[in-house]
């Protein structure tokens, strides 16, 4: 779940990084009001979870109270990639002696935490790497130990900093290691980082990503997770409120299954066989009746979706649940989309007692039902 950024720095000034004064603001008149307050010259910025705010416009400079105002109208008019603009953050314009990159990230390639540092900031870090490699320092960390004092130092000496600065630079590093940990977060980046006159690091700008599957650790992020946005669809949305497991996607070809593994693999086997699939969604291990019945009800009330692929390989699940699942959702709402059932393991026999009694049949063979799944599109 990707933070916005006056959330990422919220958290951030209470783990001790500088980010520049400034509040959050959902009105124009509000923006005037913290532009009184902070005074001098200020940046409205557009908050937003998708990138390229700076181009579309989402960013602009104010330097009265009433200019903040009508930049704030500007700004909070907007829709930007598809996400209306509700809120904007009004900060102090820093004056920056160096900008830097910084970020923290989930390296699972080499399944550790790596840290990237540049003293190319303010700029498209990708543009960086790709032109000048060179210039994008990597440092992985020890993924027992994490971040030592030791790293920060190095990472600071590589960036050309020595004595006391050296120790200022290490510092903010270390906090953004820390804030990486306490929020399970797969990214942390500020991009710039600004060096003031006096010696200070400030996180002008700041990212941070949340893994979703630690969001129960985080119960302050988790009911903004359910809301639509340009990174949630409302059947994403829908979905998460009932705690499926589900990721909207671009085809017509519903699928369910138990367990993120098998669901993978019946989107490529539908793939295969040229089918679209609709969407991932897991009902996950031990899924009752309940939980099957709403990820059906879910998934065949999409215009979009044409068929639907029931795929469960029951270990902890049981197929007499499933089975009771779907065949409630026949008799409460009635089947809307045709329906393709594939259900083998545990109580599989009574299970299928279950769907022969309302007229539905379960296949054996995954490719089978995934090749019949594709047929009835289609048709």
């Amino acid at each position: 779940m990707k933070l916005f950024e006056y959330e990422a720095k919220s958290i951030a000034q209470n783990l001790g990084i500088n980010t520049p004064r400034g509040a959050v603001a959902s009105t124009s008149d509000e923006a005037r009001d913290i532009h009184k307050r902070i005074g001098g010259e200020a940046v409205i910025k557009a908050q937003v979870l998708v990138a390229g705010r700076g181009k579309a416009g989402g960013i602009k400079f104010a330097s009265k109270p009433d200019e903040a105002w009508a930049r704030a109208n500007e700004i909070l008019s907007m829709t930007i990639k598809g996400e209306k603009v509700k809120k904007v953050l009004v900060e102090q314009k820093a004056t920056a002696k160096k900008e830097l990159f910084a970020s923290v990230v989930l390296d699972r390639a080499n399944r550790c935490q790596t840290v990237l540092a540049s003293d190319q900031g303010g700029i498209d870090i990708e543009d960086v790497a790709r032109q000048s490699p060179e210039k994008v320092l990597r440092h992985r960390l020890d993924p027992v130990f994490g971040m030592r004092s030791y790293d920060a130092r190095l990472i600071a000496l590589k960036l050309g900093y020595q004595g006391a600065q050296q120790g200022t630079f290490s510092d903010f590093l270390s906090n953004l290691y820390r804030l990486s940990v306490i929020y399970d977060a797969e990214l942390v980046e500020s991009n710039p980082v600004i060096e003031t006159q006096d010696g200070r690091f400030v996180a002008a700008d700041l990212r941070v990503i949340v893994d979703d599957n630690s969001l129960f650790r985080h119960p302050e992020f988790q009911e903004r997770s359910k809301e639509i946005s340009g990174e949630v669809t409302a059947l994403e949305a829908k979905a998460r409120e009932n705690g499926l497991a589900f990721v909207e996607l671009d085809g017509d070809i519903g699928i369910i299954g138990n367990g993120a593994g098998l669901v993978m693999a019946t989107l490529d086997l539908v793939k295969q066989y040229g089918g679209k699939p609709a969407n991932f969604c897991d009902v996950g291990g031990g899924a009752n009746a309940e939980h099957v019945a709403t990820a059906l009800q879910i998934i065949q009330g999409a215009e979009k979706v044409r068929a639907v692929f029931v795929n469960i390989l029951a270990g902890i699940t049981r197929c007499d649940e499933v089975a009771k699942g779907i065949v409630d959702v026949k008799k409460v709402m009635g089947l809307k989309k045709p329906l393709v059932i594939r259900m083998v393991g545990t109580n599989q026999e009574e299970g299928r007692k279950i769907l022969r009694s309302a007229g539905l049949t379960a296949m054996d063979k995954m490719d089978e039902a995934a090749r019949l799944a594709v047929s009835k599109v289609a048709a």
